[in-house]
């Protein structure tokens, strides 16, 4: 008789969830008069009419232990690493995202805490305040046990290329724990062309975003001074690895004339040492076969973008990848466990 196969463990690395306390105050954004592109999105959901397919949205985000386990269960999918998510707390004033931040952490921990084998979850904090986000990062960690940091993107317009905001990634990389670099709308000065045909998020405007932040961070020397700090950025790395002969190519060209500052690797290197990627939303076996090769096996991460994206599609895209069971269980859950400090099954 023909023993069972063991069943694979799918650790989907991208998931997101809010809490109640979140949702009230980016509803009274969505009532603000901000001119941030983000608003588009967070009205559709956080003060959307009741039909409104976006506003649906809204119960599952803030569900943790029904709906979603019953998706995950009728997926296989093992665990979901958490995350609050987007825009997160950098729409708010630096107090009231500070103390948000903590209560979502809070909350996170005692869920992973609650159902060990199903959850993990990136702590938040608030960029805005960068000494106060150094106390909740070790607290989130040293205290909460949690898995890593979840950013999105720029904060008031700006970037983790920014002086300020090194103590932030100081301390992620003396806590050894990845920071995850999520989408947001496009920062108010490069926000203008993402307002016409539905590019201002998921279409286009998201990636854009985050892969200026990956490219600023490598760029600039960020990771001469931080050479350890891990970050994870998803939706199949936003493209970043099928730029990389030209930013190579052309950052020695910014190099040369003094436009740029001296690194001590290239792009490619650094995109190659201290990133990762996740699948994210982005179920294409041929990307994901470039992505791969471009960057190792040991770098690409599974994830579904519950509940922005179905669980089934996510996880049929994986099982029928062109790659060998070794490479499937590293992308799976091996390169998750390992990045994300979570316990092997």
């Amino acid at each position: 008789m023909t023993p069972a196969t063991k069943p694979i463990r799918r650790i989907a690395t991208e998931e997101a969830f809010s809490i109640p306390e979140v949702a009230a105050a980016l509803r009274d954004v969505a009532r603000s008069p901000s001119v941030s592109q983000d608003l588009i999105l967070v009205q559709r959901i956080y003060d959307a009419k009741v039909d409104d397919v976006q506003a649906r949205l809204l119960p599952r985000l803030l569900d943790l232990e029904k709906e979603r386990m019953r998706d995950m269960d009728e997926n296989g999918v093992a665990m979901h690493l958490l995350s609050l998510t987007a825009p997160g707390v950098q729409m708010f004033d630096a107090d009231t995202a500070t103390e948000l931040a903590a209560i979502a952490n809070d909350k996170l921990g005692a869920v992973v805490k609650k159902h060990p084998k199903r959850f993990a979850g990136l702590a938040s904090f608030a960029p805005q305040s960068p000494k106060r986000a150094v106390k909740e990062m070790e607290r989130a960690i040293t205290k909460l046990k949690l898995n890593g940091f979840i950013v999105n993107s720029h904060t008031n317009n700006e970037y983790f290329d920014y002086p300020k905001f090194f103590p932030i990634l100081e301390a992620a990389e003396a806590l050894d724990a990845c920071i995850y670099i999520h989408p947001r709308a496009a920062s108010d000065l490069m926000a203008a062309p993402f307002r016409d045909y539905g590019l201002d998020s998921a279409q286009w405007g998201y990636g854009i975003e985050v892969s200026t932040h990956a490219v600023r961070m490598m760029v600039s020397g960020v990771f001469d001074r931080f050479p350890k700090l891990k970050i994870c950025i998803g939706h199949m790395g936003e493209a970043v690895q099928f730029w990389l002969w030209r930013l190579d190519y052309m950052n020695k060209n910014a190099q040369n004339r003094g436009s740029a500052p001296k690194t001590k690797l290239t792009p490619s290197e650094y995109f190659k040492r201290n990133f990762v990627i996740t699948t994210s939303g982005q179920e294409s076996h041929l990307a994901l076969d470039f992505s791969i090769k471009a960057l190792g096996i040991d770098n690409v991460l599974w994830a579904i973008d519950y509940p922005y994206q179905p669980s089934g599609p996510a996880v049929a895209f994986m099982d029928s990848a062109p790659v060998s069971a070794t490479e499937r269980e590293k992308l799976y859950h091996g390169n998750a466990e390992r990045i994300f400090h979570i316990e092997p099954a």
